[in-house]
């Protein structure tokens, strides 16, 4: 490959995503490019979580780049400090220390008539070809509104926001939430806490797996040995990954299977019919994104462990109001409430062609042409954005495939060919109704309030399998895109 010009390329995100680009740009010639982190280190949501129990609910060998295997895992689902440290690490393989800038909050980024121009929080700008917005999903905190929050006297945390100072040993602590965060979070605090109330509005459908099951040692120390032997049993996990993404996007026996498992988790670890009455769901199993846990139902049959199910009235100076009227004392309210999933690469001023607002072109929802490319933004690309598929597909295999297809628009550029590109309405149109279609009869459609679902009622997911996302980012299609040259 020939290149005319070098891109300048600014890469808004150090997480999984931003990670994947930088180093995809980079093995393609690319070098003059910057991440921009708003946080103090990269990891993304790796970074920001560090809660009491944080563990993946993805086998260790999958969650991890097919470019940067990792054979020694402490656990067969690795606990999230290892995978910060994991993706530290990778970071220093590649060398991004010199491109990266942490503690750097982007908060505009404007097209200018030829490219673009970043601002951050400390006054910096950047001029750019290209913007890859790798900000990914799980990065701003939901926090419920809650009456008489101001009140309340003790501590309150946010699991994405943990502060490693303050005890929980010993103390009174609520659990509000009830997802993977909320679950992992009562599992490791109940052990050592005085009592721990666990406030469910919605309860879950808990599948019983081997989170904390380590991973041998000969194992770590034959796959250091042996690499290709690492490579074949990841390309193993992805034929799993493969069978589990048929279970989500199509109804099959697999997927009856998988339902009644999580069911039988149920039945056989609680058998207090009333308990188990308030612990079972409306809504069939995986329609929300699946909970795995080896310890959740033991420690609420734990003598200082309450489940609570009647809804919150308020938060009082000592404690939580149900709207039985009944008065919870508790020292400690632990928000394990999620994530605006939706919200992408806000609260940042993303202005487009012509002045136009990202906020704007989503005021319907968030929407991508094959999660990469937004209408009237050219030259700006997301890696794991709108649509993307984070309830089925490996995160670390998504975020690869779609930076080649991001790196195969930047080294057209470089040789000339077109100074914008920008997709096209109707290709992000038919993009968007083929999603829909798709979506019916996935399980996510069965049902039920799940993050998955945007604020105007969209599931927010791909609902195709791996190959077929593989196949619609293996290369540009000129006929979905505006490619213009400038005057300059």
């Amino acid at each position: 490959m020939t290149m005319s010009r070098i891109p300048r390329v600014v890469i808004i995100g150090a997480g999984i995503s931003g990670i994947a680009a930088a180093i995809t740009l980079q093995r393609n010639g690319f070098h003059d490019f910057v991440i921009l982190e708003k946080g103090s280190d990269v990891g993304g949501v790796w970074h920001w979580n560090h809660y009491p129990g944080l563990t993946c609910d993805v086998p260790s060998q999958l969650y991890q780049f097919g470019f940067a295997p990792k054979p020694d895992w402490s656990q067969v689902f690795a606990p999230g400090p290892e995978i910060q440290r994991y993706l530290a690490d990778v970071v220093d393989q590649f060398g991004l220390r010199p491109h990266l800038r942490v503690d750097t909050e982007v908060v505009t980024a404007e097209f200018t008539g030829t490219g673009w121009r970043v601002g951050t929080d400390d006054g910096d700008s950047y001029d750019a070809d290209f913007v890859i917005a790798a900000t990914g999903v799980l990065h701003h905190p939901a926090w419920p509104d809650i009456a008489g929050l101001d009140e309340f006297t003790g501590d309150i945390l946010h699991t994405a926001r943990w502060d490693d100072t303050i005890p929980t040993a010993g103390r009174r602590i609520a659990v509000i939430g009830t997802g993977s965060t909320g679950v992992q979070a009562v599992s490791a605090l109940q052990p050592h806490a005085r009592q721990v109330t666990h406030f469910v509005r919605s309860p879950q459908w808990v599948i019983w797996a081997p989170m904390r099951l380590s991973q041998p040692a000969f194992l770590s120390t034959v796959l250091d040995r042996l690499p290709a032997l690492n490579r074949a049993l990841y390309q193993a996990g992805m034929l799993g990954a493969k069978a589990f993404t048929d279970v989500v996007t199509r109804p099959s026996w697999r997927r009856r299977l998988v339902q009644q498992y999580a069911r039988l988790s149920l039945r056989a670890q609680i058998s207090d019919p009333r308990l188990r009455a308030e612990l079972t769901p409306d809504y069939e199993p995986l329609c929300k994104r699946q909970v795995l846990s080896g310890s959740y139902y033991r420690a609420l049959r734990a003598p200082n462990t309450e489940l609570v199910t009647t809804g919150i009235d308020a938060i009082t100076a000592t404690g939580i109001r149900t709207i039985d009227g009944r008065h919870h004392d508790v020292e400690m309210i632990v928000f394990a409430t999620g994530f605006r999933a939706h919200d992408y690469m806000r609260p940042m001023k993303l202005t487009g062609r012509d002045g136009i607002s990202i906020d704007e072109t989503w005021a319907e929802g968030p929407h991508a042409y094959r999660m990469t490319a937004i209408p009237g933004f050219p030259n700006l690309f997301t890696v794991l954005g709108p649509n993307s598929p984070t309830g089925s597909i490996p995160l670390h295999h998504a975020a690869e495939v779609s930076a080649r297809y991001i790196t195969a628009w930047i080294q057209r550029w470089s040789t000339g060919e077109f100074d914008a590109v920008e997709v096209t309405d109707t290709a992000a149109e038919r993009f968007g109704t083929e999603v829909v279609q798709a979506l019916g009869p996935t399980v996510w459609n069965t049902g039920c309030n799940s993050w998955y679902i945007t604020e105007n009622g969209k599931i927010d997911l791909l609902p195709f399998d791996r190959r077929t996302m593989e196949t619609m980012l293996s290369h540009p299609d000129d006929d979905d895109f505006h490619l213009n040259r400038s005057s300059r």
